[in-house]
């Protein structure tokens, strides 16, 4: 792209780039190069937005954890409808469908982000963290409901749904689990919460 040329909503266009690069290629493939490239800018485009590669990264995973807010709400606005197997599921499959695995590949193969996100989020694997935080609202606005057992410990529950449901969905090159196996594992973590 020839210099000069004014690109609107630069940081999303670079996130959303350097997201079809997770997606496609993996955390390895990932380099600045390849987000200017993917975004078709010039390489000096990002570095005029952020400090260093590792300051994009942090932002773009900051980004998507930020998009879990909306979810996280209609996840619980969906408490009483449907089955709680039904809506976890679902959200658990939009969930680890997304950039989710890619991001949190991403996470632990780069030392300097993981010291960059730290300084934020000090505990917990970011996004994974956020996402255990919202299946636990969810849980517990169903337990206030009686849909789940009074005795149920969601913050024991909700990390167990998260890691049955990533270790379905890891293999990003294979293809993605059927919903009906998503259903089982859910199920199963909840046999003893109802």
């Amino acid at each position: 792209m020839p210099t000069g040329v004014h690109l609107s909503d630069v940081r999303g266009r670079l996130f959303d780039a350097a997201e079809r690069v997770l997606l496609r290629e993996g955390p390895s493939a990932l380099t600045s190069r390849a987000v200017t490239t993917e975004a078709d800018c010039a390489k000096g485009v990002l570095h005029r937005h952020f400090t260093d590669f590792d300051g994009f990264l942090a932002a773009l995973v900051l980004d998507r954890i930020a998009r879990l807010d909306a979810q996280g709400r209609a996840l619980c606005d969906a408490a009483g409808s449907r089955t709680v197997a039904d809506n976890l599921t679902d959200a658990l499959t939009t969930l680890f469908e997304s950039v989710a695995v890619a991001i949190v590949g991403l996470v632990t193969s780069r030392d300097e982000l993981r010291a960059r996100l730290r300084a934020s989020r000090p505990t917990g694997v970011p996004l994974l963290a956020e996402a255990t935080a919202m299946i636990a609202a969810y849980l517990a606005a169903e337990r206030d409901l009686g849909r789940v057992a009074a005795d149920a410990e969601v913050d024991v529950l909700a990390p167990t749904l998260i890691g049955a449901a990533h270790l379905l969905f890891a293999d990003r090159t294979g293809a993605p689990p059927h919903a009906a196996d998503v259903h089982r594992a859910v199920t199963t973590v909840l046999a003893g919460s109802r």
